[in-house]
């Protein structure tokens, strides 16, 4: 009888022991830290951060720590048992307290300065010394790496209090803004467009801070009232969380030889980004000036590709500054996000984007942060001519190369083999003079329909007494050229396509609000219904679902502040 072999054993992470195991700290154990930095982490005052490329710093906890979700989906991806995100060690350090952890886990966290340019152009004022050199994670603070099923994470508390780069604040985070980013990571990652991914989230029973917010039913564009929130920290977790701004930070100082090191520091922050984010893309035996040309045209494929994928979802960043920007070219820093009810090309959720962040206008704003990208590298090329001119070349192509992710996304969105401008440029208008809602809209277009009526369950007024524009014998006429077009085949293969392309379920902001105000009373029913309804946003769910969940907005919650636009306040 032959012998049978022993199961190979599954990796299952069931306490904080386990996870402990895994610690890999390749940042800290491979990179520069601060020469004026403490070893115990006490830095949480405001101050400027010559070199090195990072801070020690030791979270500060929140008072009284109450569970409130978890990334499931993330969990089951990390081996971690769901009873892990309630046992006390698990809360106490997700939460902010490290004094206990287990080793090798270590007892002091990490917080990373980095620069900032808006739109392409380099800002230092927003440093409160006017150098850049007290600019970086205020409130972020990374508390943890490890290898988990041969992937490397990072893990990173949102709201962990004070940093030498809180210019002034506190360091906290509100239960507001974090269960907006924590439902947003997770639906993002479901959505299938690259992301950061949401760990925990807890809340203090009894800390609270003061923040500028919108009264009831207010139509204010800016906050207008002082309101007293819960504070939360929100863990959040990728392969690293280097930043565009971060790369220019060194950058800046390489080009302005502002101290011995900053060059050699700048080719440490490009190689250990290599190492993290494009593991196995580029061969380690190249020169560093190689490495360099090929980087810049892999984060250039992930940018355009990620920037289409926003749009494919009705996604705006709100935000989308090089220092939003995720080096790794992945969704990063969900503030003033949104998605798109109406459509609306111009459509920006926050109240100091402007037009330059607005939904259509997001492709100029990558070419933007890629430009800031390629500025930072530029120094490592400067002896190597030919290089040098590659990335000129890189940067300078990147509008086609943005322009052909646009229109194979418009063409899959539409279900079509191949973009087609004039069908496209006459469905923008239709949608814009009707106008229409963005998600419900290309639903309903992917169950292919016979006829205008299924479209109009998207439609954000009654065409039956007031067409004066001749908009329904337009969508007929519309929608005959795009069925001739898009259907070549099985009208339900047609469909079964396209809905993988349209999701049924965004995470609209009016649906949020509710989530949020009833867990700020301890209710949290609500928030984790719309975490399982978003982490299946293609689906077909329950008819209840559908009913609450696929709507239209309500025409009374518009341009109400905090329901439809929102400030910077978190």
């Amino acid at each position: 009888m032959q012998k049978r072999m022993p199961c190979s054993t599954a990796l299952r992470i069931e306490t904080l022991n386990d996870l402990a195991a895994l610690a890999d700290y390749s940042l800290m154990d491979t990179l520069n830290c601060d020469p004026e930095g403490k070893a115990n982490g006490a830095d949480h005052s405001p101050r400027q951060v010559f070199s090195g490329h990072y801070v020690p710093v030791s979270p500060t906890p929140i008072e009284n720590p109450a569970y409130v979700a978890h990334g499931k989906n993330l969990f089951r991806e990390l081996s971690l048992a769901d009873t892990l995100a309630q046992s006390d060690d698990f809360v106490r350090m997700f939460s902010g307290d490290l004094t206990h952890v287990p080793e090798p886990m270590r007892n002091v966290g990490w917080a990373c300065g980095y620069a900032l340019s808006i739109y392409g152009t380099e800002f230092y004022q927003q440093c409160p010394f006017q150098t850049g050199n007290g600019y970086g994670d205020g409130r972020a603070i990374s508390v943890l790496e490890a290898v988990v099923n041969g992937q490397h994470w990072e893990m990173q508390l949102k709201g962990g209090g004070r940093t030498p780069y809180c210019r002034g604040g506190d360091g906290r985070a509100v239960l507001r803004s974090s269960t907006r980013e924590f439902l947003a990571q997770e639906h993002m990652h479901a959505l299938g467009v690259p992301t950061s991914r949401s760990l925990s989230l807890y809340v203090s029973k009894t800390e609270k801070v003061r923040r500028p917010w919108y009264s009831e039913d207010s139509r204010s564009i800016d906050p207008d009232v002082l309101v007293s929130e819960p504070v939360a920290i929100s863990t959040r977790v990728a392969p690293s969380f280097i930043r565009v701004g971060q790369l220019e930070l060194f950058g800046r100082r390489a080009r302005k030889n502002e101290h011995p090191k900053a060059m050699e520091e700048l080719e440490q922050i490009v190689l250990h980004l290599i190492d993290r984010e494009y593991d196995g893309l580029i061969e380690q035996t190249l020169s560093t000036a190689e490495k360099v040309v090929l980087l810049a045209g892999e984060f250039r494929s992930r940018l355009t590709s990620l920037v289409a994928n926003w749009i494919r979802v009705g996604y705006c960043q709100g935000n989308f500054n090089s220092d939003n920007c995720a080096a790794g070219g992945f969704t990063l820093d969900y503030g003033p996000f949104g998605f798109i009810d109406l459509f609306e090309p111009r459509y920006q959720p926050w109240t100091g984007g402007g037009q330059h962040f607005s939904f259509l206008n997001q492709p100029a704003a990558a070419e933007r942060n890629f430009h800031s990208f390629c500025t930072a590298l530029r120094p490592l090329l400067e002896a190597h001519p030919d290089d040098l001119r590659q990335l000129d070349e890189l940067e300078s192509g990147f509008p086609q190369v943005m322009q052909a992710q646009m229109e194979q996304m418009w063409a899959g969105k539409l279900g079509l083999e191949a973009f087609d401008e004039e069908l496209f440029r006459e469905l923008a208008t239709l949608m814009v003079q009707t106008p229409v809602d963005y998600t419900v809209f290309f639903r309903e277009l992917s169950t292919v329909p016979t006829d205008v009526e299924p479209l109009k369950k998207s439609f954000y007024r009654d065409l039956t007494h007031a067409d004066t524009e001749g908009l329904d014998k337009r969508w007929s006429a519309w929608l005959t050229k795009w069925t001739s077009l898009a259907l070549t085949g099985s009208r339900d293969e047609l469909s079964r396509q396209m809905k993988f392309v349209n999701p049924k379920y965004c995470l609209r902001d009016w649906l949020v609000v509710p989530a949020y105000q009833q867990a700020e009373d301890g209710h949290y029913e609500l928030l984790r219904e719309l975490q399982e309804v978003m982490t299946q946003p293609y689906a077909e769910q329950s008819t209840d679902v559908e009913n609450k969940y696929y709507r239209l907005k309500p025409s009374e919650l518009f341009a109400v502040g905090g329901w439809s636009h929102y400030s910077c306040s978190s």
